[in-house]
């Protein structure tokens, strides 16, 4: 990046997954950023990303629209806008996850299975979905969202990208997206089977159950993939899962946590 382009910083628009990633990333690397993130993500990650040193700005979600507030932002400061998940170099950098899932599949003798993952935008997804398709072509992605958000899941069915009738209202906030990618969807469509949808409910149990039996602290979004290999049936004998993102508020924790059998 050239050294004008790096003085001016770079941009990004998140929930707060994406946000403290690039927060650090930018801080390592002497760069300024600012980050947009809705008013109502979790407090945990406001805070964080601000403890990474970037400056946050705070819209509201239900009211303002995100893509066309952040394009105004970055046009008038002049920075590079670093997008969540419709980004080449994002996709492919959320595919790192799928050779790993490919190669630890290979290790347990595993050749073919479902590979449920946590989608919002579908950066990760679809990063996963193209590492199989080289490396693994029997793991096949399906994606995984909350009830009255599965855009992706409705979108890869009808054959279009379609959008949410609300911008908020589940408790997992970071796979709360207006609408699939428009360079993640095409990849979906090729590569993913159909998409699965759970409750708020069954991601919480699921954040309960990590901790129980696997000591892994996640946040409901970072649970659905968890969630649909629990309580949906019918997905075979070897089920691969992805449990991505661990920010979650210490009172939605602890609510989860009460609930543990």
């Amino acid at each position: 990046m050239p050294q004008v382009v790096r003085a001016r910083g770079v941009f990004a628009f998140s929930s707060g997954n994406h946000a403290q990633a690039v927060a650090l990333a930018a801080r390592m690397h002497g760069i300024a950023a600012a980050i947009l993130m809705p008013s109502d993500a979790p407090a945990v990650k406001i805070a964080n990303t601000r403890a990474y040193g970037a400056e946050v700005i705070l819209y509201d979600r239900t009211r303002e629209d995100r893509d066309a507030l952040g394009a105004r932002l970055v046009d008038e400061r002049r920075m590079t806008l670093i997008r969540p998940y419709d980004d080449p170099q994002v996709i492919a950098g959320q595919g790192t996850a799928g050779l790993e899932i490919a190669e630890q599949a290979a290790e347990a003798g595993i050749t073919a299975a479902p590979v449920l993952t946590c989608c919002g935008g579908g950066g990760l997804s679809a990063g996963i979905a193209l590492a199989l398709a080289d490396r693994a072509p029997g793991l096949k992605v399906q994606t995984t969202e909350p009830a009255g958000f599965d855009d992706m899941a409705r979108s890869l069915a009808a054959g279009e990208r379609l959008g949410n009738a609300a911008a908020t209202g589940s408790i997992c906030d970071a796979i709360l997206t207006p609408r699939p990618g428009e360079i993640t969807f095409p990849i979906l469509q090729r590569l993913a089977g159909p998409g699965l949808v759970v409750t708020d409910a069954e991601a919480l149990r699921a954040v309960a159950l990590a901790f129980a039996h696997l000591r892994i602290v996640l946040e409901p979004g970072g649970a659905v993939a968890l969630a649909a290999a629990l309580f949906r049936p019918g997905l075979g004998d070897v089920v691969i899962c992805t449990a991505s993102g661990g920010n979650v508020d210490a009172t939605v924790f602890a609510v989860a946590l009460s609930d543990v059998a």
